[in-house]
């Protein structure tokens, strides 16, 4: 599974946003952002030859593949807009669903390429990851050439393969604005849950075919504060894929895990806000609001999923 989804946190319920999340994929101290007050603090980020250069190829929305001279070393971030889509331009603070694909300028082989919910809020993503989406038309193609500065630094991030001071060759799918779907309530073919002595769960799949739809089961209600939609989220967490049974990661026999709501797939986030600290509760997440529909590099596209979930605190974001 790609462990640098983030550090410290649920590998497989973070989106592959949670990797570009400044301050949280790189072990060192984020890169300070790069944009301005100006036109509510969109990014200054113009084309240049090494973005030019780049050429991209593959369907819009799919895993693209990028050719170019290696290795690309830059100074400076720069992005250039291969396919201008005709939706409306994204603004700070919008939520964007995206193929976000990475790769190495030193080598120029893929590091990662998965669908992506981005938050497009100053401070919140990586400069260079934050580029590709920030200021543009929905539909668009963007092509990022980013320095170290601008993402891992001189830390570069070891465990998704990314060295010490290197740059990065982005390619971002813009594909439409985000907002949390509704979930509805699971009362059929809802799996059982059984607790071992220090209080694990062990969630067991009925024979049953699962739903295309979101869908949740609150086990037991809490008493807290409410989660809302921009808050930061402490739960223990267990997910199983649906068609096999197995467990894909957990937190359980380690600490709970605090996150973003923005910061995970669609489906797992909305089925947090509105529950009230305490409550437990099972989620069954369709692809497309987990992974999306084709496979995906972590092996979780394509795949419902169910979540064991105990909300453990909420906190406003910031």
């Amino acid at each position: 599974m790609n462990r640098a989804l983030r550090r410290g946190a649920p590998i497989a319920l973070a989106s592959v946003a949670a990797l570009l999340l400044a301050g949280c994929a790189g072990g060192g101290e984020a890169p300070e952002p790069t944009s301005t007050d100006a036109a509510a603090a969109c990014l200054e980020v113009e084309a240049g030859e090494q973005s030019d250069a780049i050429e991209v190829s593959g369907d819009f929305g799919a895993t693209p593949t990028a050719t170019f001279d290696t290795p690309l070393e830059a100074d400076e971030l720069q992005r250039t807009i291969v396919i201008e889509g005709d939706g409306d331009a994204t603004v700070p603070g919008d939520q964007v669903s995206a193929q976000v694909t990475a790769f190495s300028g030193s080598t120029g082989e893929q590091i990662f390429s998965q669908p992506a919910t981005l938050e497009l809020e100053e401070g919140t993503l990586f400069d260079g990851f934050r580029a590709g989406a920030d200021c543009v038309p929905v539909g668009s193609r963007v092509v990022t050439v980013a320095p170290a500065s601008s993402i891992y630094g001189d830390e570069g991030n070891e465990g998704i393969g990314v060295a010490p001071g290197e740059t990065l060759v982005i390619v971002t799918d813009v594909q439409e604005l985000v907002e949390l779907p509704v979930p509805s309530e699971w009362t059929e073919d809802v799996p059982t849950v059984e607790y071992d002595a220090d209080g694990a769960p062990t969630v067991t799949i009925p024979d049953a075919e699962p739903s295309d739809e979101l869908l949740v089961a609150v086990l037991e209600e809490g008493d807290g504060d409410v989660v809302a939609e921009d808050d930061v989220v402490t739960v223990d967490y267990q997910g199983v894929v649906w068609e096999t049974g197995e467990v894909f990661d957990q937190s359980f026999g380690n600490a709970p895990v605090p996150f973003s709501i923005s910061g995970v797939i669609p489906g797992f986030g909305a089925a947090l806000v509105g529950q009230p600290v305490g409550t437990k509760l099972l989620v069954t997440i369709p692809p497309a609001l987990g992974y999306g529909e084709e496979e995906s590099s972590n092996g979780l596209g394509g795949q419902t999923l169910v979540f064991y979930v105990e909300i453990t605190e909420t906190r406003a974001d910031g």
